[in-house]
């Protein structure tokens, strides 16, 4: 078996797009929801709130021939793995273009401009606004194949399209393929971008929060006045690489991942399983030859709806019981669907360098009927710990964690 470690990381969020900037907003509780006044025109639209990543353009230097198969989420994804790979000092290293990297990436959903010329052209029988490029921008696939034809990768693509563990589990899925020997190193990550169809989903399920005069109050996972997630937009990358070969080459190296766990509740599509999210957690613990205590601190997936949070608190809660620092990232960014393992992956590792994690914001009532653990509020705490869990869950009843080592 391989070890496999973390050389390079990078995040576009609606709090911002460096951890400087990120870590900021955290700081001070500002968090990035927004009154989307363009959604008014929904008819029986319940939410009008929003995350937008307001500071993304794309680069320059992408030119219409590398872009022309891509939609915002696959320039996000694209953009945010090129700042990853200069971090990780393997932009323009011709090396990883021999097969040894691949990429493991994901989205719930390809571009929705493109999927919606499709829906016109069946509607109204009118395939004018189709082209060449369509497809590529609509597949789910996108975001994993832009990045791995812009930097020219040979190795495996594993495209995770799972909803809200797509980030996650390709971050899962690449540990994988480097500790089994199958590749040297992995663009691991996820990416989405924000869409009233996204919206609208959670919205039919009266999953979505309706403060929309006062944006800065939601989401409030865990609270007991919470009323529902808001939706987001991002995207995040890890590469990954063997430690053998990033030690050869002297690559500064932030983390070890060491534990990964995934399995599904196999009962319902949208009614998450407290049993099966304690077990997803308990084998990354096994795969990473820990018990409980030896975790520090745990990013929860917090989405601030009410079955959500209570099976997830239950579910940590019978594994930590009540004394290990819990935080949900969402609450600052809304849910960021096939981003947010990805961004709560990289804020975890960067908040573990710096001996502080944030708070939730809006937290102010603790649910009685979550479970009690220690949550964190206000401006964090400071916690020095050595190692992290990292934790996400899908419709479908899909379930990860991923457990992170200081190096």
């Amino acid at each position: 078996m391989k070890r496999v470690v973390v050389t390079g990381m990078a995040g576009i969020s609606p709090i911002g797009s460096s951890w400087e900037q990120v870590k900021a907003n955290l700081l001070e509780g500002k968090t990035g929801i927004r009154h989307m006044a363009e959604w008014d025109r929904f008819r029986e639209f319940n939410t009008r709130l929003g995350a937008p990543v307001t500071d993304f353009e794309k680069p320059a230097h992408f030119n219409r021939r590398l872009t022309r198969s891509m939609g915002r989420v696959a320039l996000m994804a694209t953009a945010v793995t090129e700042q990853a790979l200069a971090d990780a000092g393997l932009l323009g290293d011709e090396s990883i273009q021999d097969g040894r990297m691949g990429v493991s990436y994901g989205s719930s959903t390809g571009s929705p401009d493109a999927i919606k010329d499709f829906g016109y052209m069946l509607l109204e029988g009118d395939a004018a606004g189709i082209n060449a490029n369509s497809y590529l921008k609509m597949m789910s696939h996108t975001a994993a194949v832009n990045i791995g034809v812009f930097f020219q990768l040979k190795g495996r693509v594993i495209p995770t399209s799972s909803a809200c563990t797509s980030g996650s589990q390709g971050i899962g899925y690449a540990y994988e393929a480097i500790k089994y020997g199958k590749q040297k190193l992995m663009v691991a990550g996820g990416a989405e971008e924000l869409c009233p169809s996204e919206a609208a989903v959670f919205d039919t399920l009266f999953a979505t929060s309706t403060r929309n005069d006062a944006p800065h109050t939601s989401p409030r996972p865990f609270d007991r006045d919470r009323d529902g997630l808001v939706i987001g937009e991002g995207a995040g990358t890890l590469i990954l690489e063997e430690l053998e070969h990033a030690q050869a080459r002297g690559a500064r190296i932030y983390a070890e991942l060491i534990g990964f766990g995934t399995n599904s509740d196999g009962t319902h599509v949208t009614q998450p399983q407290s049993e099966t999210m304690r077990i997803a957690m308990q084998m990354a613990l096994d795969d990473a030859g820990l018990t409980p205590d030896a975790i520090g601190y745990i990013s929860a997936h917090g989405t601030a709806t009410d079955r959500g949070d209570i099976a997830e608190s239950h579910a940590t809660h019978s594994l930590f019981g009540s004394n290990t620092p819990i935080s949900a990232f969402k609450s600052f960014t809304g849910h960021t669907l096939g981003a947010c393992g990805a961004l709560e992956a990289w804020t975890s590792i960067k908040m573990m360098h710096d001996n502080w994690f944030h708070g939730t914001a809006n937290l102010q009532d603790i649910d009685p009927n979550c479970a009690p653990l220690d949550y964190l509020t206000g401006t964090g705490r400071e916690i020095k710990t050595d190692i992290i869990m990292s934790n996400n869950f899908a419709f479908g009843g899909i379930n990860t964690s991923l457990i992170f080592k200081r190096w």
